[in-house]
């Protein structure tokens, strides 16, 4: 008997629409921050969040690393609510995102920047929370209401967010039009869920999951859904440093996910994964390329920095049967809650 769907099987097939309420509200909050970024032509970003939302951050970092040459550093939220630390951040920008907006490290790490000069821009779901209240501008991310614990469309709208916002600083008309035609795509992503893969994870309680470049933020969002929706030990890792120690674990068997875009990093993930499916694992991976890995389907995108969240759709459509299938119930994982209030 097929145990019943979920509230986060609904809320990621909500995705595309999602996004597409997004691109239709979002544009005048976006734009308006993009121009506030243009002026004050930092040197530099910090980003400010936890959890699904610092994997978010991670890959804006990426972005921005790729397509403005600007570096971000992720700062600890700690550093302002526990340690009370100040930081020299004037003329520098701030990005803080939290899907819910009411985590207090993050809000008062948010705060801190804007108080000592950052322009602070907060991405959440409510532009209410006391997280708007803190920044400078707010990026409403549009996702609707999200019931399940596991967040899904908070994430993908989050992200297409902030790379949005750096589409429109850059004036990027092909990451636009890239962006502006992701609805159709996450609707195709949906339909895969990888039951090749579901199969290969029958039995194991441990595994890795590799990325590189934009693709580890979206590795190590995985690796959280794996712990968070079937308390699967899952460990991400850039394919750069997985063969420098964590790899003496691989045993025959060994489940290992590797998520590959069609970027630059395509083939160095994929000579990574042959290598390690040589040496007994059972290694899938999105790329039509390897020789030795099992290939996954998976929808692509019109640009190599959105592919990665098409990648994570279908990965929430194939975690959220894993976990259905062991008997777990994704939308109330134990010890957790949707909002994790930190300090």
């Amino acid at each position: 008997m097929t145990p019943p769907r979920t509230r986060m099987h609904r809320e990621i097939r909500e995705i595309p629409a999602a996004v597409e309420r997004l691109l239709h509200h979002g544009a005048a909050d976006i734009t308006a921050a993009a121009a506030a970024l243009r002026d004050r032509a930092p040197p530099f970003l910090i980003s400010v969040a936890r959890g699904s939302s610092d994997h978010v951050a991670t890959y804006m970092q990426y972005a921005s690393e790729l397509l403005l040459g600007l570096p971000v550093a992720s700062v600890g939220p700690s550093v302002a609510s526990i340690y009370r630390a100040p930081l020299r951040l004037s003329g520098a920008g701030c990005i803080a995102v939290s899907q819910s907006g009411q985590s207090p490290d993050i809000v008062a790490m948010a705060r801190a920047a804007r108080d000592s000069g950052a322009l602070s821009l907060a991405v959440t779901n409510d532009p209410t929370a006391p997280l708007a209240h803190a920044c400078d501008r707010t990026l409403p991310i549009h996702a609707g209401p999200e019931l399940s614990v596991a967040a899904t469309k908070t994430f993908v709208n989050s992200a297409v967010a902030a790379l949005w916002l750096l589409a429109e600083w850059t004036d990027d008309s092909d990451l636009r039009r890239a962006i502006f035609a992701l609805p159709q795509a996450l609707e195709a992503a949906c339909q895969f869920d990888w039951p090749d893969l579901r199969v290969a994870l029958e039995g194991h309680s441990s595994m890795f999951t590799l990325g590189r470049g934009p693709g580890i933020a979206i590795s190590a969002e995985a690796a959280l859904k794996f712990k968070e929706t079937c308390r699967i030990h899952a460990e991400s890792y850039s394919s750069a440093e997985v063969l420098h120690g964590p790899v003496t674990i691989v045993e025959q068997g060994f489940p290992t996910l590797v998520l590959a875009a069609a970027d630059a990093a395509e083939p160095a993930l994929v000579e990574v994964a042959d290598q390690i499916a040589a040496k007994g694992a059972k290694v899938f991976i999105t790329s039509t390329k390897a020789q030795t890995a099992r290939c996954l389907p998976c929808a692509r995108t019109l640009h190599p920095l959105c592919d990665p969240l098409a990648l994570i759709v279908s990965f929430y459509a194939m975690v959220e049967c894993v976990a259905r299938t062991r008997g777990i119930d994704p939308d109330t994982p134990r010890h957790l809650k949707k909002v994790t209030q930190t300090r």
